[in-house]
Formats: structure tokens, sequence, C-alpha cells
């Protein structure tokens, strides 16, 4: 949306001077009623048009701006600001020949100026001609080597066309010295965050997302991104989260649908995943397929078929993964074997690692599991599934206050989640902080499950009475 900031106010063209260009277009602007009438000066009318056209596109009339945009610059062709904010309205409504079009014309009128260049190099780049958006957006930052929009489009590029590392790394260093100045734009600490993450530096790419979030809380870029990260750390409950406020915003975009696809996985709920793989037609289609074939291989039963696919493909992440899973209660040792390989073929992918340690646990290698996930924690402090399974080898090895601090963060971060109260009451109880260990319990009993939670319940029901007569007689910790 465009602000009244923004309005023309004045520009050098090839035909007139600036001084006499300045003051008609300081009139029109000082003089708004001029823009009802018809004056001798084509340029004076000109600018009353597209003051008119500004007027109607903030208000969100960009048709009705259109038509305006292209009545000023009939009246007075030369106008950049005009075929600039053309091409921006053209662009908003789908029509991108006719932006290209807006845009080039711009740039040839006023070479030097940044915005339609930048907007030009956009576009090219959305259509997939890399070489041409490079060369336009490497002259706008010729001309200025600040700006935010040219930096944040050179790094989609750079990104895109799979630069080395060196390179990316050159350009985020300019990024930051930017995110360090006054204002920087949501997109520009999008970029910044892209160029992190590619570059494995997770955490400082959450930051840098969170900080666009602050400025944009519909940044569609960094919810997407900041689910990216979530489900790759094994943080489900996060990118549910993040994946949820992308739905009230565009619900129906293919993007929104492959994410809530993959929190659907991540869950288990696969046959809600595959329905919203189905409806993927566009763009992404061929990124629902592949993640379609992933998740088939990561949802199989059949451990044998799976070990002969290794045969074929000795380091395919999905299936050493799901056979980490599969293994995980019938044969632990295998299980172990088979996250840490899925682990080394994909270590950026921290699931692996959170197998490894789940099969650990279920192994009986408690004091294994802990140093794995306090390790684990230190990269991604905010996973659920890594502090749910520190918490329960803790209690397994009756570390009873190191696992009550582990199933405190889970009901603050999971309210709703019946288990973490039962567990935490018990480490209470251990620990005879029994007024505690009460009111987890009676917790646990508002929101557990009768049919779920049925043996839990029979074992809270049994203890309650004893409790209460220990608090009665003061025994415990105080």
């Amino acid at each position: 949306m465009l602000t009244r900031s923004s309005r023309f106010t004045g520009s050098t063209y090839s035909r007139i001077g600036l001084a006499i260009l300045a003051g008609f277009f300081l009139f029109a602007n000082i003089l708004p009623s001029v823009s009802a009438q018809e004056t001798d000066d084509p340029v004076q009318d000109a600018v009353a048009i597209f003051n008119q056209a500004q007027e109607l596109h903030e208000k969100g009339d960009i048709a009705g701006a259109i038509v305006l945009y292209r009545k000023a610059l009939k009246v007075f062709p030369d106008f950049p600001e005009a075929e600039y904010q053309c091409g921006s309205a053209q662009l908003s409504l789908g029509q991108t020949a006719n932006a290209e079009k807006a845009f080039r014309r711009a740039v040839e009128l006023r070479p030097d100026w940044t915005l339609p260049l930048t907007s030009l190099g956009s576009l090219l780049l959305s259509g997939g001609d890399l070489t041409a958006a490079e060369k336009v957006l490497a002259k706008a930052l010729e001309i200025d080597d600040q700006s935010f929009p040219a930096l944040a489009a050179m790094a989609e590029l750079k990104l895109r066309s799979n630069a080395p590392a060196a390179v990316l790394n050159e350009l985020l260093g300019k990024i930051i010295v930017q995110t360090g100045k006054a204002k920087p734009t949501a997109s520009l600490w999008t970029a910044r965050a892209a160029l992190e993450n590619a570059l494995g530096r997770q955490q400082s790419a959450k930051s840098s997302l969170t900080n666009a979030l602050a400025l944009d809380p519909r940044n569609r870029f960094a919810l997407s991104e900041l689910t990216k990260i979530a489900l790759a750390e094994g943080d489900t409950v996060k990118a549910s989260e993040t994946v949820s406020v992308l739905e009230r915003i565009e619900p129906e975009a293919d993007e929104t649908k492959l994410l809530r696809a993959m929190v659907h996985a991540a869950y288990g709920r696969n046959e809600e995943a595959l329905k919203l793989l189905e409806a993927i037609k566009g763009p992404l289609a061929g990124e629902a397929t592949a993640f379609r074939t992933r998740l088939a291989a990561a949802t199989s039963d059949n451990a044998p078929e799976l070990e002969k696919q290794l045969a074929n493909d000795p380091f395919n992440p999905s299936v050493l993964g799901r056979l980490c899973s599969l293994y995980r209660v019938a044969a632990p040792a295998k299980a172990i074997d088979y996250c840490k390989r899925a682990s080394e073929a994909e270590p950026n992918n921290i699931n692996h690692a959170i197998g490894f340690g789940a099969a650990l646990v279920q192994a009986k290698m408690f004091d294994q599991a802990v140093g794995l996930f306090r390790k684990l924690l230190a990269i991604a402090p905010d996973n659920s599934t890594a502090h749910a399974n520190l918490a329960t080898a803790l209690f397994q090895l009756k570390r009873y206050a190191e696992a009550k601090q582990e199933y405190m963060w889970l009901t603050a971060k999971q309210p709703d989640l019946p288990a973490a109260y039962f567990f935490l009451a018990i480490c209470h109880d251990q620990l005879a902080e029994y007024l505690d260990a009460m009111a987890n319990y009676q917790q646990f009993l508002r929101i557990a499950d009768p049919a779920k939670n049925q043996l839990e319940i029979e074992k809270v029901e049994l203890r309650i009475p004893i409790l209460q007569r220990q608090i009665k007689e003061k025994k415990g910790k105080k």
C-alpha cells in the first residue's frame, strides 16, 4: 500500500529542465483542486491525474488506479513515476507482461532509479530468467549498494541459482551491515534469514525471522521458513502454530497446503497429509510429489521391503529414518544403527538425531540418551520432542529433580498434555513436594482421557487419599 509520502513531487526529464518541472509539480501538490481541471500544460495535467491515481491506489482500487496512470501517461508519455506505479499496480493484479513493460519503460526514462530496476529484476526472477534478473539487480546495486529491496532480491537470486557458500557469505555480510542500521525492512530480515539458513546457521535464521515478523506479523516467507525450521528440528508444536497463522492469511495457497501436509505427516496423520498433497497442482506439484514419495517410505510398515530398498539406495534418509522408527521397540539395537545412519545421511535434519536418542531410550541406554539430548537442546532449545525424551530418560534414571524441570517446561509449552502432568506429579511426589504433587495429580485428572489414560487414572486415584493424609500431617518439604 502506498503512503502519502510516496506521492510524486518532482523528477528530471530530458525534455524539460528540472527547475521548471519542480515548480509545476510543487504547484500541483499544493493545489490538489487542479486535478479536477484541465490546463494548457500537459505536465501539470499529467501530475494532477497521477495524484488522483495515487489516491485510488492507496484506497485499494487498483483497477481504477491503472486507468488513471495510463491516462496520465497518455497526456505526458515521459513520466517514469507513472510508469513505475502503473507497473506495480498491474503486478498486484497478476498482469506480469504489462508490469514488465512498464518497469522497462520507467528504467528507460530514468536509468539511475533503483526502484523500477529492482522491481524489474524481481519480476524476471519470479519468471525464472535468472541471468537477466542478475544483470538488472547488479545494476541496481551498482547505483545504490545499500538498497534494501535490491539486496533482498539478489539474496533470493543467489539462493535459487545455488551460488557457492563464499558468494552467499559475502552477500550475507552486506545484509548484516544493513540490518544493523536504522529501520531495516521485513524483507531484508527475511533475506538475511534465508542466507543464514542456507549456510547452516539456523539459530541466527530464527532470530532474523522473528525480527521480520515483529515488523510484519503477516510476512508469509518468514512464517513459511519458521515452519520449515521447526519441522527440521522435529518441533511439531511450533510448526503447527506457524502454519495456523499462514492458514488465516492465505489458506488456499499451495505452499500453505504443502506445509500443513508436512505437519500432518510429522504428527502421523498421513491420510490428511496425502489428501492435501493431491490438491496441489501448481508450480509446487513437483515438490508435493517428491514429498509424497518420501512419505510413502516414511510411513511404510513393511520393514523387510524397506531394507530391500536400501540395497539399491543405502543412504536414503527417508527409508533409514523409517526403519529407525519401526525397530525402535521391537529391536532397539537395530533401530540405533538405522537412526545413526539416517543422521549421517542427512546431518542437517535434527529429526534423525532425535530418533537416535529415542532409540537409546527404548534400548534403556538412558545415560547415553541424556548426553545426546543435552547436546541437541543446546542446538534446538525449544524442541518439545527432545525435552520429552530427555525427561523420560532422567525419570528412568530416578534423577527426579532434573526430570521435574523438563516436565515443567513441557506443561508450560503444552498445557493440554496429560502425560506431562502425570510424570511431573510423580517427580514432585518422589521429592516429597507433596502440595505440588497434589496440584499436578489433580490437573492430570481434569484433562486425562478416561479411555486412553485409564491405568494412570487408577494409579492416581489410589495415591491421592494417602497423599492427602501426608499433607494433612504436614509431612514432606515445606
